[in-house]
């Protein structure tokens, strides 16, 4: 494999329903700062049916060029004819990094296309950024290390250490990043990208999945990624009836309840309110983590948040090393209490 062959940032520009998702702006903000240290372009990969109309907003949110794969049976999502799509495109254009969002889709997409292109991939990285390889250059081997490396960084052993991962000897170094954990760029009205029409071709076989229906689920609650104010509860509150305490603080503030993983394994809420490593990463205007230890799990999931206040009656608890405010005490007493200051407050 000649390594030099292969340039430029590109992103998996994941759609659904001709709607650009999140995870894709925000992995267009990453690309923009690692691209700017290899001194190179960003490329966005858009593949779906009928999706020209979306190569403006990439271009507003950092994009310099667009390839776009555009075909009829590519209207949903399926692993094969998607997977064909994305590693042609690779093979084709041979990008330095290919980063792919940690969404259902991108953990299907990203194993299968990095098997198919032979090189690596790390999932679920927390941190993107470029240098040398190994970190530290061995004694006597400076000569080996090598420089302008991605180095991809992600919790390993159940959080309990972090892991720092290059892919040296292969190319594209590929990654998948969890949602929430990249900031978007500020969008640039009326920027233009390049655009590149490109088809590999789609031989329907026995490896295509035929989809029957789509059913959507219907939901009329907040997504806690979207959220400016959580109200986080953890073991701590002590029951589901509890949490009541929560939802009438999160109610006066405009807030929205979630949790840790300890309450989802009670059943006290649903898994679709849990922060952290093996839930969801937000980053809300305000935090409060109430009857939460701060093990290093949550805290993944959490500590971009804008301010964080902690209430906790274990004064040595980890969760007030990441606070910005911190209250030791009882939670039964405290949160009725703040809800009513605040309900005052806000009532004048």
């Amino acid at each position: 494999m000649n390594l030099e062959e292969y340039k430029g940032v590109f992103v998996y520009a994941q759609q659904v329903d001709n709607e650009i998702s999140s995870i894709a702006l925000e992995l267009l903000g990453k690309a923009n700062e690692l691209a700017k240290d290899l001194n190179t372009e960003v490329t966005a990969v858009l593949i779906g049916s009928g999706v020209s109309g979306l190569v403006d907003t990439l271009a507003e949110y950092g994009a310099d060029k667009v390839i776009v794969v555009d075909d009829p049976e590519l209207k949903d999502y399926r692993t094969e004819p998607y997977t064909h799509a994305l590693a042609s495109v690779i093979n084709e254009y041979k990008p330095d990094i290919m980063l792919v969002g940690a969404t259902a889709i991108g953990r299907d997409l990203g194993p299968r296309v990095s098997a198919r292109v032979k090189t690596g991939l790390t999932a679920d990285c927390t941190v993107l950024e470029i240098g040398d390889f190994p970190i530290n250059a061995v004694p006597g081997k400076e000569s080996e290390q090598k420089h302008n490396q991605l180095l991809m960084t992600r919790p390993a052993f159940g959080g309990n250490t972090i892991a720092t991962i290059a892919c040296p000897d292969n190319r594209p170094q590929m990654a998948t990043v969890r949602p929430g954990v990249m900031q978007k760029l500020e969008p640039k009205a009326g920027a233009k990208a390049e655009v590149i029409n490109y088809n590999p071709g789609f031989a329907p076989n026995d490896k295509y999945v035929e989809i029957l229906d789509v059913v959507k689920s219907v939901t009329d609650t907040v997504d806690i990624m979207d959220a400016k104010i959580l109200v986080s509860g953890g073991r701590g509150v002590g029951s589901k009836e509890n949490f009541k305490l929560l939802e009438d603080l999160a109610e006066v503030i405009g807030g929205t309840v979630s949790c840790s993983r300890a309450v989802v394994e009670n059943e006290w809420l649903p898994v679709d309110r849990q922060v952290g490593q093996t839930g969801k990463t937000v980053r809300p205007n305000v935090y409060f983590a109430i009857g939460i230890s701060g093990a290093i799990q949550h805290t993944a999931g959490m500590e971009e948040s804008d301010i964080i206040i902690a209430i906790n009656k274990d004064e040595d608890a980890p969760i007030f090393d990441v606070a910005d405010y911190g209250i030791v005490g009882d939670l039964n007493k405290i949160v009725p209490l703040l809800t009513e200051q605040l309900k005052a407050q806000l009532n004048k």
